[in-house]
């Protein structure tokens, strides 16, 4: 599995290399003139950020007449949507936006950065406002005049009424909007419907499709390349979504530490690993990985091991964790991001760990390093001859007690020793304690004084 993860980053760039050789065979013979169609029907988040990069690279590249972005989607990551905003203004190709069916909230801020705005009736574009992972306006000030500043620019940028760009994302602001008749009041958010965009100015023409919006543009007697998705940037995407991030780190935490904790089940091993190479897989698709992340993450996993075999007062595991910790920020998208998700993974995977080792810790890897078999007198092992039957019997000492030295006692010698007080030889003594093989002894006349 390791060899897999290693592996991992020359796989990715095999396929996209020949998704890539597949779309310039199709384009060799309109260099310099071709229109490249670009669809983005989905959520705006990294994986949508990462295919589009490609996608005007290639069109930059085959030195493109224009890049049609076909836009569908209710929105998603504002910090995606406005590295999208950046690469549309950047490009040396101009961009013309289609918007078939919704442009909303993140992904109206992509459209305000094309050159041309084309809808298709019945679309809507607008609702912009910031809103929370749970879908709840967020009231914070500093946040909404922010993102209303980014909206404003965006509409400027293009000649378009910054207004609208304002009633589409304050939520506070009460703006007259006279080219539509209507007053957006505060409390409110605007959304606005082809008709309406097109008389704001946030339409610049309606087409029923793409090929009518090429035609709009002149540009119907170029060649004509559709650039969509691999299925790797299908399944980067879909993995590098902040819930399933997330999920695939528990499991990775989790299936490793239970492997290395109960070793022998095989499965949790695998889960883990296989977590592990989904999200590098992911994230490397996705352009945010690089070689060094995952070298990072496999030297880590490597210093772990090795703190179960190599005595390094814990150097090992603390510099294997950094290790990891350390793999997995640099492939995320965003480093804050990705340090929230791991700190929710290793909560949530220490209580599975914690469950699994209750459990099933008689499995694991730390009993062939503790000796747990026990000799116990119930079971009939002592670890000297008992010899409480001393105790009160007589003898005569044989040697002086300095305190210690010899007895008889019926014939048997012993070494004892006495309370402390010197008692010569040839005095009569009886035992008073015997624990073990230490025996106390005094001297019977002074016992039978007290």
């Amino acid at each position: 599995m390791l060899l897999v993860i290693v592996m991992l980053p020359w796989f990715a760039h095999a396929t996209a290399s020949a998704a890539s050789a597949d779309e310039q065979v199709k384009s060799s013979s309109a260099a310099g003139g071709a229109v490249y169609i670009v669809h983005a029907k989905q959520t705006v988040e990294a994986g949508l950020e990462s295919f589009l990069e490609r996608a005007y690279r290639e069109a930059d590249e085959a030195h493109a007449e224009r890049i049609v972005l076909v836009l569908n989607t209710f929105g998603g990551r504002v910090d995606s949507a406005m590295d999208i905003g950046e690469l549309i203004r950047t490009s040396k190709v101009p961009t013309t936006i289609f918007v078939e069916g919704k442009a909303v909230s993140a992904g109206t801020y992509i459209a305000l950065n094309a050159e041309q705005i084309v809808m298709q009736p019945g679309s809507t574009i607008g609702a912009a406002a910031v809103v929370n992972g749970s879908g709840e306006l967020i009231d914070n000030p500093k946040t909404i005049s922010f993102w209303t500043g980014e909206m404003v620019e965006a509409a400027r940028l293009h000649g378009r009424n910054p207004d609208y760009a304002a009633a589409m994302t304050d939520v506070n602001a009460a703006i007259d909007l006279k080219e539509i008749g209507r007053k957006k009041a505060s409390g409110d958010i605007l959304t606005l419907t082809t008709t309406e965009a097109e008389k704001a100015g946030y339409a610049d023409h309606v087409a029923a499709n793409v090929q009518e919006t090429i035609k709009w543009l002149g540009l119907e007697g170029r060649t004509q390349i559709e650039v969509t998705t691999t299925w790797a940037e299908n399944l980067a995407a879909w993995l590098t979504s902040p819930i399933i991030v997330t999920l695939l780190l528990i499991l990775g935490i989790a299936g490793i530490a239970i492997e290395m904790m109960i070793p022998g089940f095989g499965i949790p091993g695998i889960v883990g690993l296989v977590s592990f190479v989904l999200f590098f897989f992911g994230h490397y698709v996705a352009g945010f990985a690089g070689q060094e992340s995952i070298l990072l993450f496999v030297l880590g996993l490597a210093l772990l091991v090795s703190e179960l075999f190599i005595p390094s007062f814990g150097i090992l595991g603390i510099l294997g964790a950094i290790s990891l910790i350390s793999g997995v920020v640099t492939a995320s998208h965003d480093a804050l991001t990705a340090l929230y998700a791991l700190l929710i993974a290793l909560v949530v995977a220490a209580i599975i760990v914690y469950v699994m080792a209750k459990k099933f810790g008689h499995r694991g890897i730390w009993n062939k390093f503790i000796l747990r078999d026990k000799l116990t007198t119930e079971q009939g092992y002592v670890s000297a001859p008992s010899r409480e039957s001393l105790i009160g019997r007589t003898g005569v000492t044989l040697s002086p007690l300095r305190p210690a030295g010899t007895v008889d006692i019926d014939g048997e010698r012993l070494d004892v020793v006495t309370d402390g007080r010197f008692i010569g030889a040839g005095v009569p003594v009886v035992v008073v304690t015997a624990e073990g093989a230490r025996i106390v002894v005094k001297e019977v006349r002074s016992t039978n004084n007290e």
